[in-house]
């Protein structure tokens, strides 16, 4: 009981300095009181007046039994003090009331007159009645309670008013240290930044990188075109803001970098004087941040810059691929040169002089027969001496070389003055084949066609870059050359053999090859190896899928392979009827809606289902156009292939891979040195 009324006492007091309470005491409070005779006063309101009463120790004699034995109990429980700041706390918000409890849900803090109690302040009030209640009070504290009793109203006020006013003050004190920890938490950052920026006293002044300071290759060269772009950045700000001394200075810096750094890519490249550049620089660039740094001002020239050289860029780009197709079908002066005197030579031998020795194994079945189809001897020349320095026994080794009549004799004349050891060669010309013409043929009959003479020669001539590059390789002069289409008429051009390997004029053979007349194709026409590594080089990528023809035909998705250097069985070839496969998809390809121009997309259709993929070792490609080939896989490979615009004798080849053709050229031939071709 008496746990009860210490409870009880300590609640009744917060709720009168505070004004306000948590809700789980007035629960308990409730509790108690029902079990007390003080219920009374909870069940008809808890009035200023009843407090009176008990405050002044007397009871009226009209008050009833029932009332006088609850004010009586309520005297009881509680110190004087208590009930006087009860009385006070009543006045203001009302009597208390089971009902008015009853009405409030429950909640963490309860909240009166727009004032929010929080768990803390409920704590600490409690401690505070909880320490008046237990402290007993002695007689001079009692009187002295009676003496000031009129008071008590004002006193509970002001109490109330103060805890309010500390309230608002720890709260202003909290929000001003927020302010104030960010304010340094953000001048830190500044700082920190200020550091990462302002290194213009050694040199390296640059807002994005900071590897500058470490001693990274070429890192000098790199600094200079960075401190040179931040200066015509500063350069465009100058002069919005009329800094005209500041503008000229930049100006004249930028200058001097710029012909310190000249064509230079490298650090060993740079003249001595670039250091005293750079230092320049760096004080100029770390006076205009000084004057003109604006973050939004800065941030928007520096993307207008990108912006704009990201388009000349793309220009660029655009550019270079249209030069690029033009270079790869045009024929350098020397191997032109070498053409034209070969071919003077070569009528000028007489008759006798102009066939070639051992003739009898042209159409031996147990040799090893290569086809070879070039309008460029330099090129051919190359894949074949590089075919007999490799070989085991190069006199089972026979070349069918399938020229034009424009370098017939060029082809001839070469091969006669340069013969291939042991190994047997004969050269043909495409023009003399009688059996080749255009009611055969219908690569033939296209090309006569006035549709197509349109399409190359009149309809949107692709001698701008407006023409489009993608336009002009596909109006590459290889496509009109009939040697181009010989290769799916092999078994016509060879009737007596049963394999035959062809070659193209852009590879160089590394290895002995004569292991590829020892692999099982499994009743396949063509050995090839496979290029579907990448999505590029499916089927999708060559065939237009949206025609119902190709649609029903074949997967988007099967596999690619390369022409360059192929197995062909020839008996298979004939059983098949490959040729006439060839025609037929040929034909309904008239007016280019499967295919573009090209080979190797009527190659695809034609030996879809019949080609034997070979190892990759045999035939590695890409020396053309990729940059990025392993080294040890083109050294390990059989056969490279420069396919791609970049081919080893224009001067576009890639550097790093033109010595694996290069060396199978003897620069010091007479002709060469004529029409100096050289390395």
């Amino acid at each position: 009981m008496a746990q009860k009324k210490g409870l009880l006492s300590a609640t009744a007091a917060q709720r009168a300095r505070a004004g306000g309470g948590s809700r789980l005491t007035v629960l308990l409070i409730i509790f108690f009181l029902f079990l007390s005779p003080a219920v009374f006063f909870f069940s008809r309101g808890l009035r200023s007046a009843d407090l009176e009463i008990i405050s002044s120790g007397s009871v009226q004699q009209d008050v009833g039994l029932r009332e006088r034995t609850a004010l009586q109990q309520f005297n009881s429980l509680f110190p004087k003090a208590v009930i006087d700041m009860i009385a006070a706390s009543t006045n203001d918000l009302g009597p208390y009331s089971v009902d008015h409890f009853r009405k409030n849900s429950l909640s963490v803090s309860w909240k009166i007159d727009g004032q929010e109690t929080t768990v803390d302040d409920i704590s600490e009030r409690n401690q505070t009645v909880i320490d008046l209640v237990k402290e007993k009070p002695n007689s001079e504290e009692v009187k002295l309670m009676d003496d000031s009793s009129q008071f008590t109203d004002s006193t509970a006020k002001q109490t109330r008013r103060q805890l309010r006013e500390k309230k608002r003050e720890k709260h202003a004190a909290q929000l001003l240290q927020q302010d104030d920890n960010i304010l340094i938490k953000l001048e830190n950052a500044a700082i920190e930044r200020s550091k990462s920026v302002d290194t213009s006293v050694l040199g390296k002044y640059s807002i994005w990188r900071k590897e500058y300071e470490n001693d990274n290759s070429d890192s000098t060269v790199r600094l200079m075109r960075d401190q040179m772009i931040m200066a015509r950045a500063y350069l465009g700000i100058a002069k919005m803001k009329n800094k005209l001394d500041l503008y000229h200075e930049l100006q004249t810096r930028l200058k001097e970098s710029q012909c310190a750094l000249g064509e230079a890519s490298t650090d060993a490249d740079l003249h001595r004087s670039s250091p005293d550049k750079i230092k320049s620089m760096g004080q100029i660039l770390s006076k205009a941040k000084e004057q003109l740094y604006d973050c939004k001002l800065v941030t928007g020239k520096l993307r207008a810059m990108l912006q704009s050289a990201d388009e000349e860029v793309r220009g660029l780009k655009k550019q270079s691929t249209f030069l690029s197709q033009l270079a790869a079908k045009t024929i350098p002066n020397g191997i032109h040169c070498l053409s034209l005197r070969l071919t003077i030579d070569f009528h000028l031998l007489p008759p006798e002089k102009r066939n070639f020795p051992r003739s009898e194994n042209l159409e031996n079945p147990n040799l090893y027969h290569y086809a070879l189809f070039s309008d460029n001897v330099l090129a051919a020349s190359v894949v074949v001496n590089s075919t007999i320095v490799n070989a085991k026994d190069p006199s089972k080794h026979v070349f069918h070389l399938v020229t034009d009549k424009l370098n017939f004799g060029a082809m001839n004349m070469w091969f006669l003055s340069n013969p291939p050891g042991k190994a047997t060669i004969h050269v043909e010309n495409v023009d003399e084949f009688r059996w080749l013409n255009s009611s055969y043929c219908p690569v033939l009959r296209q090309l006569e066609s006035a549709a197509m003479r349109e399409y190359y020669f009149k309809a949107e001539h692709p001698t701008t870059l407006s023409s489009g590059a993608s336009n002009l390789k596909y109006r590459n002069p290889k496509y009109l050359s009939m040697l181009n289409h010989l290769r799916f008429y092999l078994p016509q051009v060879y009737p007596k053999l049963e394999k035959i390997l062809f070659l193209d004029d852009d590879i160089v053979v590394q290895k002995d090859l004569t292991g590829l007349w020892d692999v099982d194709l499994h009743g396949k026409v063509n050995g090839a190896v496979e290029t579907c590594g990448e999505s590029f080089h499916r089927f999708d990528k060559y065939l237009n899928f949206s025609n119902p023809h190709i649609a029903r035909k074949f997967d988007p998705n099967a596999c690619g392979w390369a022409y360059g250097m192929n197995m062909f069985d020839l008996k298979e070839w004939k059983k098949r009827d490959i040729t006439g496969i060839y025609h037929k998809w040929q034909n309904l390809n008239e007016e280019r809606l499967l295919w573009k121009l090209g080979t190797l997309p009527p190659g695809l259709i034609t030996f879809y289902g019949l080609t034997h993929p070979l190892d990759k070792s045999w035939h590695v490609l890409g020396l053309g156009y990729n940059p990025s080939i392993d080294r040890s896989e083109i050294e390990n490979a059989a056969v490279v292939h420069y396919n791609g615009n970049m081919k080893p004798w224009l001067e576009l080849a890639m550097t790093k891979y033109r010595g694996y053709w290069s060396k199978y050229i003897k620069y010091n031939h007479p002709y060469l040195r004529q029409c100096k071709l050289n390395e």
